[in-house]
């Protein structure tokens, strides 16, 4: 059997985030790919021109939908948009028997709001609790804690204010750091150091979806956390190695740099 992994996130037109790159991720990877779809973004390398968040109803119909028929080995969140969206989200990762990836998305690559400040409460009090891997970036840890990284040595104090609020595991992703892309993966007792040389490449739209995505993969097919975080980063340092230009702004990293690497 194929493992089905559902990513619950938003749509980004431009195809090089959101669903979209969670789904080519997926397939890349070899597992069954699903979607509800949370919102609808006008996008493209350029930035957001438009955002429309769909009803809860229709957010919590598709989960349903899915969970219920299909199942799932592995949930994968993205963009939420709202407090409702995010609580509503938070209720059904909990009765679901699966492990669950939150990428508790705030900002896009190029600086857009994709989460209301409204509801950054309900990511801490309602999301992260119920998140086997939390994968915030270095804003992203700011925005939910307050806690403010400018080197290496302080990822361990971020990793515990995220820790602070209930996930299982948290991946603090150092990309913005200068060096190697070093990123800390850590329940409060095990660390993980993860280290990849930095590419000097531009063309990193979605590496946040994919990075996410790749891990709750590697879940679906019962890799522990260590293993599957780890067998991620491999894959997204050679998706942004492959990263290439599409329109006037940022592109996207490669998803099927392996399909390609092999031709």
């Amino acid at each position: 059997m194929i493992p089905n992994v559902l990513t619950v996130a938003g749509s980004d037109s431009g195809g090089g985030a959101g669903i979209q790159a969670d789904l080519k991720t997926m397939l890349a990877l070899g597992v069954h790919g699903m979607s509800v779809v949370t919102a609808v973004t006008a996008q493209n390398s350029l930035g957001v021109q438009g955002a429309w968040e769909l009803p809860v109803e229709a957010v919590r119909a598709q989960y349903r939908s899915v969970v219920d028929d299909i199942g799932v080995q592995a949930v994968k969140t993205g963009m939420l948009a709202s407090a409702e969206l995010v609580e509503a989200v938070a209720e059904l990762l909990a009765g679901t028997d699966a492990p669950a990836v939150v990428d508790p998305v705030g900002v896009s690559k190029h600086g857009d709001s994709l989460l209301a400040a409204s509801a950054l409460d309900s990511v801490r009090t309602k999301l992260l609790p119920v998140a086997t891997v939390a994968t915030p970036n270095l804003d992203e840890v700011a925005q939910l804690t307050g806690v403010r990284v400018e080197s290496e040595e302080q990822l361990l104090r971020a990793a515990a204010a995220v820790l602070a609020y209930g996930p299982r595991w948290v991946l603090i992703k150092g990309g913005h750091l200068p060096g190697d892309a070093v990123d800390l993966l850590t329940d409060g007792s095990e660390e993980h150091w993860l280290r990849a040389p930095r590419h000097d490449n531009r063309h990193t739209h979605g590496t946040g979806c994919t990075l996410a995505s790749a891990i709750a993969s590697q879940l679906a097919k019962g890799r522990s956390v260590p293993e599957a975080v780890t067998a991620a980063k491999e894959y997204v340092t050679g998706a942004v190695a492959a990263g290439f230009a599409l329109g006037g702004g940022i592109g996207p990293v490669d998803h099927g740099w392996r399909f390609r690497a092999g031709s």
